[in-house]
């Protein structure tokens, strides 16, 4: 095959166009305008809360709620290390320290268990991350914050639409936020979401990402606020993609039972990340870890996928073994062993059977025949 088959392709099968050129027609094409409400409405609606916040990113969708929530200097909040670095940076933005929490073995997810060990006097709150579209086991994590009085913000950027025991993936933290990264299963190209029942929690969230401009007085500022504030065309971006988003999540799907089929009868080489119990991923990455069977390293076998022409890339690296975070305290490892040995494969709404069949013959090729 001598396509090049992407890792991730943004997926615009509806409206995306005509509401992007109703903005440029109309010229609301900045923070203003109809599509900007519309898309917190029917974001809020699918995800069945009370209010949906919309931000310029999905990082920025993870630092407004901790300001809201009042995290200051010196407090410690609990994150996985196996996460997009994003999740530990907002907790510093606060002044505040991020503690690193191990991986669990088979869904990749935070250990509760390590939550548990990793609190002190000064922990605040935990930031689960729904890693690669797979929930986390809240049941666990809400236990341990009600027990601890702590706050649960969910950091579900890569899992819109999952489930968990029968809810949503981000309906169980005082908050919980998305990104629309144009690698996401709904993009907006750049945008973020944030998600609530809390009222005031939202009220003060939407002043703070609007410069904290007082939203009954015009260009009178209450407190210090951030420009943090999702465009009209975004918007429109995201509307368009919110009402196909359970055929994107049904494509994903698909893709992931291909490789599923494609890889059966490889379980001595490759081992899979084991959805939550009582949960419904979305894969938003289909990844795979290499085992000790495996004829060549992850990195050798990622440079030679790149000259099938088909790109992939690594697990995220470990945040507490990175020069910004290192600590060599923090004892993490099981997602140590995850990390070293994980690939994201190609996983996207466009590809096809036949892409996916072409990839595991590669796989299969390189590291085990």
């Amino acid at each position: 095959m001598n396509k090049r088959i992407p890792v991730a392709v943004p997926n615009f099968i509806g409206n995306e166009k005509k509401y992007v050129d109703d903005c440029i027609d109309t010229t609301w094409i900045s923070s203003a305008g109809k599509y900007v409400g519309k898309f917190e409405k029917e974001f809020a609606d699918y995800m069945g809360v009370k209010e949906a916040v919309s931000c310029c990113n999905g990082t920025v969708a993870l630092h407004v709620p901790l300001i809201a929530l009042g995290l200051q200097p010196g407090d410690e909040v609990i994150v996985p290390s196996l996460t997009y670095i994003s999740t530990a940076n907002v907790v510093r933005y606060c002044g505040a320290v991020p503690v690193f929490a191990d991986s669990l073995a088979d869904t990749w997810n935070i250990d509760p268990e390590d939550i548990r060990r990793k609190i002190t006097p000064k922990t605040k709150g935990i930031i689960p991350v729904h890693l690669y579209g797979n929930p986390c086991d809240m049941d666990p994590i809400m236990d341990i914050a009600r027990e601890y009085n702590l706050f649960v913000l969910e950091d579900a950027a890569e899992c819109h639409g999952a489930v968990y025991k029968g809810k949503k993936a981000g309906n169980f933290g005082i908050a919980s936020t998305f990104s629309f990264f144009g690698n996401k299963i709904i993009t907006t190209g750049e945008g973020g979401m944030i998600v609530t029942n809390d009222e005031e929690l939202a009220k003060q969230m939407r002043v703070i990402k609007g410069q904290g401009q007082d939203p009954n007085r015009r260009y009178w500022f209450t407190r210090v606020g951030y420009n943090y504030r999702m465009t009209n065309i975004e918007a429109a971006i995201g509307l368009a993609q919110l009402e196909n988003i359970e055929t994107h999540i049904a494509q994903r799907r698909k893709v992931a039972s291909w490789y599923m089929e494609e890889l059966n009868g490889m379980e001595d080489y490759v081992e899979l990340q084991h959805v939550t119990e009582g949960a419904e991923s979305v894969w938003w990455m289909f990844s795979v870890l290499l085992k000790d069977k495996a004829k060549i390293t992850r990195d050798e076998l990622i440079l030679r996928l790149e000259k099938d022409n088909i790109e992939t890339r690594p697990l995220f690296y470990p945040m507490h073994q990175m020069p910004v975070y290192f600590d060599p305290e923090a004892k993490c490892p099981v997602c140590e062993n995850i990390a070293a040995r994980g690939i994201n494969l190609p996983t996207h709404a466009l590809l096809t059977r036949e892409d996916v069949a072409w990839i595991c013959k590669r796989l299969r090729y390189h590291i085990a025949e």
